[in-house]
């Protein structure tokens, strides 16, 4: 069965849930943290992304991050095809990602 498309729309808000396969540790050091968080910083410059909220656990990690543009599936690209932030040119393939469209986002700066 065909994965869902997943809903993409300018000025959406959303929760973005990544986890190890079999819930295994994805971050093994708070180096490894560390790393992930300057490439997420990275994709939010890339994208323009905006990460309001986050948290790391060792085996998985949420986002609450808005796309002024509706490219979420440009910024989770990023996070699920390369492994830059444990050092490997990797793919990601045990990673399990989800993302749900929280709400859209209305203000002035996104009009």
């Amino acid at each position: 069965m065909a994965r869902p498309l997943r809903l993409e729309s300018e000025a959406g808000v959303y929760h973005v849930l990544n986890r190890g396969n079999y819930r295994l540790d994805i971050f093994r050091s708070e180096k490894a943290k560390v790393s992930f968080l300057q490439c997420l910083d990275e994709a939010c410059a890339k994208t323009g992304w905006e990460v309001h909220a986050w948290c790391l656990m060792s085996n998985h990690y949420h986002l609450a991050v808005s796309t002024p543009k509706a490219n979420l599936v440009e910024g989770m690209r990023w996070s699920t095809v390369t492994n830059r932030w444990r050092g490997k040119a990797l793919h990601m393939g045990g990673l399990h990602t989800v993302s749900r469209l929280i709400s859209v986002w209305q203000n002035e700066r996104h009009r």
